[in-house]
């Protein structure tokens, strides 16, 4: 992987990097890759959307374009990796300091764990250890044994935005069994933000509160109406949760992830069956 430059740095990024003594601070979920999904149309938009990602204060984003679901049979691992190698010679040309790395954001699928046998599926930053699976909205699918058979091939499953799912919203302890399982949870830095509604704002907060969140990441698609939020979301969990808690789920433990260390296992408690 390749790092910037200290001297590199915007003021939005440095400003972050010592607040919390950190050498890199990663979106580990952003669809900035032009024209391959439902993110930035043109290497323009692209642009746009990676120069508000250093604005808000990022230094490495992983390119998570969405995989299977309605992107089935369009969107292949090697297009991934072709794009994210084109963005990054874009942003260089240009003088923008912003490392992109590959990623995906899955469709919960039963074919997940052949496809990632046959190579065909892309993990985030490539790495082989984290794959980045994104439920359905509105239905509930139980995807325990999805679950249980990535883990069996050594790679750890990050949940995408549950807060978002409605079912889970109503049942956040529906999540217990998933992440005793060896799941990671990824709340929507617009989440919480109250940006998707107050029942996902609420939730989001209550997994976050009793450790069963252990990231944040934008999830942005643009540089309008979905556009990178993580210094504010940073923000108000360092005012909410303390220092310590903004830390770990928005710089160190996406830190982790992007160079494929164990992320710090969340609390697996659920305090109340509805959040308040």
């Amino acid at each position: 992987m390749t790092r910037l430059l200290l001297d590199a740095h915007s003021p939005a990024q440095r400003s972050r990097l010592e607040r919390f003594a950190a050498t890199e601070c990663v979106d580990m979920h952003c669809h900035c890759l032009p024209g391959v999904d439902d993110g930035p149309a043109t290497v323009g938009e692209a642009i746009e959307l990676c120069n508000a990602l250093v604005a808000d204060g990022v230094t490495t984003v992983i390119a998570t374009p969405h995989q299977l679901g309605r992107f089935d049979s369009t969107l292949t691992a090697d297009d991934i990796r072709h794009a994210v190698v084109e963005l990054s010679a874009a942003l260089s040309a240009r003088g923008i300091p912003l490392v992109v790395e590959a990623g995906a954001d899955v469709r919960v699928d039963e074919r997940i764990p052949a496809l990632l046998d046959a190579g065909r599926l892309v993990t985030l930053a490539d790495s082989g250890r984290y794959l980045l699976l994104e439920l359905p909205h509105d239905t509930f699918i139980n995807i325990q044994p999805l679950l249980a058979e990535i883990v069996a091939r050594g790679v750890t499953p990050v949940l995408s935005h549950p807060e978002r799912n409605v079912f889970l919203a109503r049942r956040p302890e529906a999540m217990s069994p998933w992440l005793e399982g060896g799941a990671l949870l990824q709340v929507t830095a617009a989440s919480l933000l109250g940006h998707f509604g107050p029942l996902a704002e609420q939730v989001a907060w209550h997994w976050l509160a009793t450790g069963a969140a252990a990231l944040v990441a934008s999830d942005a698609h643009d540089a309008a109406a979905r556009r990178p939020c993580m210094t504010q979301a940073t923000e108000a969990i360092a005012r909410r949760l303390g220092e310590p808690a903004a830390r770990r789920v928005c710089v160190l433990n996406p830190a982790l992830l992007l160079d494929g260390e164990p992320v710090r296992a969340a609390r697996h408690v659920f305090r109340h069956r509805n959040p308040r």
